[in-house]
């Protein structure tokens, strides 16, 4: 019988709030130890930091998106990740 993989678990979140020509786009990295990190400044799309990710061992393993477009715009964006554990 072959070997478990035991897996860890992170989340990437890209938040977009704007209204007229005034938005802020930024990230947040939520670590599997719990811990939280504004990662904006790694990079200014999604495509930028799901590469670092990737870099590091982490894949996705699913996105979520959610708009509301009432009185202004927000997005957040979830992406999912998993790596496994040495």
């Amino acid at each position: 019988m072959g070997r478990m993989v035991a897996w860890e678990y992170a989340l990437l979140v890209r938040r977009y709030q704007g209204q007229g020509r005034n938005f802020h786009v930024s990230f947040v990295w939520y670590a599997p130890d719990g811990s939280r990190k504004d990662i904006t400044a790694f990079g200014d799309t999604a495509i930028a930091h799901l590469n670092r990710a990737g870099r590091e061992g982490w894949e996705l393993v699913s996105a979520a998106e959610d708009v509301n477009n009432v009185q202004g715009s927000t997005e957040v964006h979830r992406y999912h990740l998993k790596r496994p554990i040495n």
